[in-house]
């Protein structure tokens, strides 16, 4: 089997015709890493490529599925940062190049020949959300959680999966709000195929992955091209080219470096707290005169 760092992928014991994929940093909270990006495409491909498996089950270990990127350490740095995420004077194409490449490690889920499906305890937020929207299918337990909060400030979804699996009216609720919903709403909304209690969780999930398990390889990889076919006629792609432009311009924009000058001077966490309280972002002008507030208190090097 494949040896990565940041992830698990093997043939399930009871079943070798799936692939069960477990994202592996639970102290983290499985967030994102510059490695697991490249290791999920990677996994996918070995899952791809090995005859026996017919659909790929994804989850993530300890307490939820993905916490989304793993900025909190960096967010607080008064450090220019290797992926263009702050430079001066800053690269929107080296931006965009980077960040497209880790949207088309996670779209590698999607666009695998072989049925992807999420299944989702605690929360898949931010990041860890565009992971779960990549997968063809979503199982949540009724009390996960999933959303895209830095649609408020700082960050847009790559992916730009909600429109497509949501609709319009569903996905400006989220983008507009940067609210989480739970995973019983998911279901409601259509967004999640099953949503039940968290200790049957695992069993739905098994007992699809099984399901869909038994129909031939050739049959699941032209019904899934079908249906691909049709989002990508709807213009997926352009799509996120779109979103990952604009996930750059949310990160340097006025707002974009008050966040980041904010949880430079006063903690991740109480920037955070801020983005998510529905408190007013700000904006233009003062966002900018904030900025310099806080850059006069940077340290010294």
């Amino acid at each position: 089997m494949p040896d990565f760092t940041t992830l698990t992928i093997n043939q399930d014991l009871n079943n070798p015709r799936i692939a069960r994929m477990v994202l592996n940093r639970p102290s983290r909270m499985n967030a994102i890493s510059e490695d697991m990006p490249g290791e999920i495409r990677s996994a996918v491909k070995w899952a791809e490529n090995n005859d026996d498996v017919h659909v790929i089950l994804l989850e993530g270990a300890g307490k939820g599925f993905c916490g989304g990127y793993d900025l909190a350490d960096y967010a607080e740095q008064w450090i220019d940062h290797p992926t263009q995420q702050e430079r001066d004077p800053w690269d929107p194409m080296v931006d965009y190049r980077h960040m497209k490449s880790w949207t088309e490690d996670f779209m590698s889920l999607w666009r695998c020949s072989k049925p992807t499906i999420a299944k989702v305890h605690g929360a898949a937020v931010a990041g860890g959300s565009d992971i779960a929207l990549c997968c063809d299918l979503l199982v949540m337990a009724d009390d996960a959680r999933i959303g895209y909060m830095p649609t408020r400030v700082w960050g847009c979804p790559t992916t730009a999966m909600w429109t497509f699996r949501l609709g319009a009216l569903r996905a400006k609720e989220m983008m507009f709000t940067g609210n989480m919903i739970s995973g019983k709403k998911a279901a409601e909304w259509g967004l999640a195929n099953i949503s039940v209690p968290a200790e049957k969780l695992e069993e739905e999930a098994i007992t699809l992955a099984n399901r869909v398990s038994g129909v031939p390889r050739s049959h699941l990889a032209m019904h899934k091209l079908l249906v691909n076919q049709v989002m990508l006629t709807m213009g997926l792609e352009q799509t996120q080219s779109l979103a990952t432009i604009f996930d750059g311009i949310t990160r340097h924009n006025p707002e974009g470096v008050w966040f980041r000058r904010f949880a430079q001077t006063e903690g991740f966490k109480a920037a955070i707290e801020w983005r998510d309280s529905g408190r007013p972002i700000p904006q233009a002008d003062e966002a900018r005169a904030l900025i310099k507030e806080m850059e006069a208190k940077r340290p010294q090097s």
